[in-house]
């Protein structure tokens, strides 16, 4: 049996790996402590949040949004909940349909794709231009301190904050006008919801402003120059607590504010409200929800004490990496990164929809979410010991079902076609790449996949097999078949690597690498249920196109074999390297070549222009193919979109400021080099053996 052969056998059939492999236990909270981010100055990229994975709240050194317009071209200071959606009026009714325009890929019938096409009339780029924008994510409400007119960032001094990870607190220290102020600040793990205890020798006062949207890319989603366009009210229901609504257009949500002693809550302007205390400090807890609420609001403390409880079991059942014996000076770098990405990911992108690529801070694509990015963020929980975080976003697939399989239908193939970027209603967003795109499609079954590897549960394969089932049906329809050559081919795609067009492109080799993985887990699916096979699962993934190749490299496609010679062709994702990696190998797997394609990839990629995720999909081929010193290198490159700034987040350039892919991917590198492969042998195969990286783990899941 060759190398490639028993890497599929072992990606089907054998749960390598083992949850513990240090002698004695990691000390974690250690660990954890030893990382937490300090902020000592108006940084706008260093702002830090509290979340809950369904809400974050993210701050200043104030320990609130006191300015927020500093930090407006960094790290937002956004509020933001799953469920926080908004559309402008479509006063022009627009409908989905005037989105689509026909291809011909020849295969016996017409596509029709949500694009954005130049060839359109003013009707079609209308509707493009709306519902790439709508609905969009919105910022809830900035919470700040209420200072004097002409008061800046400039009149705080002794400034100290620091993110307790541990207890899920951030404790903000600093002094204004001569004066010490304590700032603690929590969010609830159960609701969307912050509180804040501000210890003061004076009154302190509060403000809440509600913005309109603005609907753009990549901002933080605030228009101050809308008062009329929306409006706030409140009620004040008892002494302490108010209930206040925000009306924008056909949106409407809540905030309950509640305080402890005397305080006034009183209008300021339009949508502009302010909480006064007529006593030193100020205690207050506010939620956001949906709908009005009716149940007793938690304390500060109470809501203190439960954030403790829930990320001392966050950080207690999960898996740990410690690198503190590691000789090598790059170790105490990919700790840090380490530790503060699992909870990044707690807080941003453990919800009950996928996550945006900028998370719960600021929007990204209008604050939608993209499918092809579910891997990377996600995958991790299952291997960090989380499946449960995994599972409750993966849900989501089930809503949006029924408008995946209208994708397919209209374009003619079988099963369901995930859209890429969309949002919780499952509309699909137009695009002129990310209508193209294939590899989402098998992400379902692989995530899938690995929450069945983690408990190796019937009610797991009851759960989510109808899912791999459509998932696989369109996959196996969409696949051509070339009877010159006698094998399916992959066209009418753009692959990964976004560099390609679809009208010629075809065969790229991370497609074909997770067609064929994505099919076999199906079919073990099936077995797994005692149903029979599907004869065109197994006809397709048998007879799939092998990987193509040039001059002993991979090719970013068959259709590109100036891959190597074209700069556009070696800039963006190096997706020939995913083709074993973060996937088992396809039996057309050869080894000498994908070790030379690594090696030109490490010395000759264009790296300028890259994304996070590229770093951790070159180390786990790394990895996989037994170069662990060269795994290492890729995942600490030191290059511009591989950056983590001091709050952990993956910093790319000024309109990516935070990509939670990037921290997504690296944790999954790392699961994957300490607690190997389907196939892998010995304990950390991923990390050199030479004894500088003498790295302790546990809780941690093998990857197929």
């Amino acid at each position: 049996m060759s190398v490639a052969s028993k890497w599929i056998t072992g990606a089907i059939c054998s749960f390598a790996g083992s949850l513990f492999v240090v002698a004695s236990p990691i000390n974690r909270q250690a660990l954890v402590e030893r990382n937490c981010p300090v902020v000592t100055d108006f940084d706008p990229l260093s702002s830090l949040s509290v979340g809950n994975g369904e809400f974050a709240f993210t701050v200043d050194p104030t320990g609130l949004q006191t300015f927020p317009e500093v930090y407006a071209e960094g790290v937002c200071l956004g509020t933001q909940a799953q469920w926080g959606w908004h559309s402008f009026p479509n006063t022009a009714g627009y409908t989905p349909e005037e989105t689509l325009v026909e291809y011909d890929f020849e295969r016996g019938h017409k596509e029709p794709y949500s694009v954005q096409s130049k060839k359109g009339n003013d009707r079609h780029k209308g509707a493009v231009e709306y519902f790439r924008a709508n609905p969009h994510r919105l910022h809830l409400a900035t919470i700040g301190l209420e200072l004097p007119a002409g008061v800046s960032q400039e009149d705080f001094s002794d400034l100290s904050q620091r993110l307790d990870l541990w207890s899920g607190a951030i404790k903000s220290h600093y002094k204004l006008n001569g004066k010490d102020y304590d700032v603690t600040t929590v969010c609830h793990p159960d609701l969307d919801m912050m509180a804040a205890e501000i210890k003061s020798t004076s009154p302190v006062a509060v403000s809440l402003r509600y913005p309109y949207p603005t609907g753009l890319f990549g901002n933080d989603g605030c228009n101050w120059e809308a008062d009329s366009l929306h409006a706030v009210t409140f009620e004040l229901v008892s002494p302490d607590k108010a209930i206040i609504e925000h009306r924008l257009d056909s949106t409407v949500y809540y905030t309950t504010l509640s305080w402890e002693g005397k305080a006034t809550l009183t209008s300021k302007g339009d949508n502009y409200l302010t909480l006064t205390s007529g006593q030193p400090g100020l205690t207050f807890t506010c939620r956001f929800s949906a709908t009005a609420p009716a149940d007793a609001q938690p304390s500060f403390a109470e809501t203190a004490t439960a954030s403790a409880s829930y990320w001392a079991n966050y950080w207690t059942t999960g898996g740990a990496v410690d690198f503190s014996a590691c000789t090598d000076p790059r170790a105490k770098e990919l700790e840090r990164r380490v530790v503060l990405s699992q909870y990044l990911l707690g807080i941003q992108c453990a919800g009950s929809t996928p996550p945006q690529e900028t998370g719960l801070t600021y929007n990204s694509w209008f604050g939608k979410f993209h499918l092809e990015m579910i891997w990377w963020h996600q995958a991790q929980f299952a291997l960090w010991n989380r499946p449960e975080l995994l599972d409750k976003t993966l849900g989501w697939y089930r809503s949006a079902l029924p408008a995946a399989r209208e994708i397919a239908r209209r374009q003619g193939f079988k099963g369901a076609r995930w859209m890429k970027m969309t949002d919780p209603s499952a509309v699909e967003a137009p695009s002129s790449v990310g209508s193209f795109l294939i590899w989402q499609q098998p992400h379902i079954i692989h995530l899938a996949e690995l929450l069945y590897r983690n408990s190796q549960s019937d009610s797991v394969l009851a759960k989510y097999a109808g899912l791999v089932e459509e998932t696989a049906d369109f996959m196996a329809s969409f696949a051509s078949f070339d009877s010159v050559n006698g094998r399916y081919i992959l066209k009418g795609i753009i692959p990964a690597q976004e560099t390609l067009k679809p009208d010629v492109t075809f065969n790229s080799p991370m497609e074909l690498s997770y067609w064929h993985a994505g099919l076999r887990i199906a079919s073990e699916w099936r077995r797994r249920q005692g149903l029979a096979p599907k004869a065109e699962w197994d006809e397709v993934a048998s007879k799939l196109s092998s990987l193509p190749m040039a001059d002993s490299l991979y090719l970013a496609a068959e259709s590109a074999p100036d891959t190597y010679t074209t700069l556009r062709l070696h800039s963006d994702h190096m997706a020939m390297l995913g083709a074993c990696g973060m996937l088992p190998p396809p039996p057309s797997f050869d080894l000498p070549v994908m070790k030379n394609t690594l090696d030109w990839v490490m010395n000759n990629w264009n790296w300028g222009k890259t994304w996070g995720w590229d770093f951790p999909l070159t180390a786990m081929c790394a990895a996989r193919i037994g170069e662990p010193q060269k795994a290492v290198d890729a995942l600490l490159l030191d290059k511009p979109t591989n950056r983590y700034l001091p709050n952990g987040h993956n910093y790319q350039d000024g309109r990516l400021r935070i990509y939670l892919p990037g921290n997504g991917g690296l944790l999954t590198a790392v699961a994957m080099m300490c607690a190997g492969w389907d196939g892998s042998s010995g304990s950390s195969p991923g990390f050199p053996s030479d004894g500088t990286w003498d790295v302790k783990w546990e809780n941690l899941h093998p990857l197929p």
